[in-house]
């Protein structure tokens, strides 16, 4: 199983040109050493976007969210949650 840590594509690490407001801020970040040594630092999420990590955060749990990157949830497997059949 991948662990992933949770990073945020804050404005001033956007590329010039790009919309100042994104839909999904929130990115997967490969963690190869603990989340917690990862908090803070800059790194290249899953999808290819420049992300600060935010160590603190579950993956599993936002990658879930409306505000997730879809290609990142896309590569790391994360799924959607189910709706009840009614």
């Amino acid at each position: 199983m991948e662990s992933y840590a949770v990073g945020f594509a804050r404005p001033d690490r956007w590329s010039p040109g790009r919309p100042t407001e994104q839909r999904h801020p929130w990115h997967a970040v490969e963690a190869h050493r603990p989340p917690a040594e990862l908090d803070g630092e800059v790194e290249l999420a899953a999808c290819g976007a420049i992300v600060q990590v935010w160590g603190s955060q579950d993956w599993g749990r936002v990658g879930a969210g409306r505000t997730a990157c879809p290609e990142c949830r896309r590569l790391t497997g994360v799924g959607q949650a189910l709706s009840a059949v009614g």
